[in-house]
């Protein structure tokens, strides 16, 4: 299976090295992506959009032959949910890494302060103490030497979705910050955080345990739960 996997804010396709050996081990064929304007810190980010980030996804996934799996981390999250909206007869399945899919209308963050057309990698005291689990001093450094700034417009961009099939491409959620069955919880009850999720018919939770980053925190489990999500056979 070809797998198309989408970086959260601030990274770029190389954060996904340390968990692309497992999917290769497993026999499929990973393509992490860098998304326009985060080639470098130094890029031009002026003018991007989220739904240019949308677009580029979808690029990949024309380009591939066949279906294929996304993979969104965090932020990664809605702009594979606006590529499924746009190609829901190309996904095999969406798999969402500490995060969710983002309804119409909706934002990302638009909480995040901006500098320009830049959103740098905040201070690390303005995370809370969840999203930082297990990532350990040495990680952090790592982490912020190699941080491109979000460009704005991907951050407090207006989601805009058009096609229902959407919600038939089964999903599944690797819950990190907190467990699944909190989700489980909201969707119960009618939570607006989780409205879009709960209109997908066919939905997978798998726990990893750790903060914001599994790429980086636990990498090797990362790569097996995806593994895992990549081989589940959808309900009928």
């Amino acid at each position: 299976m070809d797998i198309i996997l989408v970086p959260g804010f601030w990274l770029d396709a190389s954060s996904w090295d340390p968990v692309t050996p497992a999917l290769e081990a497993a026999g499929h064929r990973a393509h992490p992506l860098t998304l326009p304007g985060k080639e470098s810190a130094d890029a031009n980010r002026a003018g991007i959009s989220l739904q240019d980030h949308i677009d580029a996804v979808v690029e990949a996934v024309d380009r591939t032959p066949g279906k294929v799996v996304l993979v969104g981390h965090s932020g990664g999250g809605a702009i594979i949910h606006g590529a499924v909206d746009a190609r829901p007869e190309k996904v095999e399945r969406a798999i969402y890494v500490d995060s969710g899919p983002l309804g119409e209308g909706g934002v990302i963050n638009d909480e995040l302060p901006a500098k320009g057309d830049d959103v740098p990698l905040p201070p690390w005291d303005s995370f809370d103490d969840a999203d930082l689990v297990d990532l350990d001093e040495g990680l952090r450094r790592a982490f912020r030497g190699r941080a491109i700034p979000e460009p704005r417009g991907v951050a407090y961009g207006q989601q805009h979705l058009h096609d229902d099939r959407r919600y038939a491409v089964p999903a599944t959620v690797i819950s990190c910050e907190f467990p699944s069955a909190t989700l489980r919880e909201w969707i119960a009850a009618g939570h607006p955080f989780v409205a879009e999720l709960a209109k997908v018919d066919d939905i997978d939770f798998v726990d990893l345990p750790t903060g914001h980053w599994p790429q980086f925190t636990k990498p090797a489990e990362l790569g097996r739960a995806i593994v895992a999500a990549v081989d589940r056979e959808p309900r009928n």
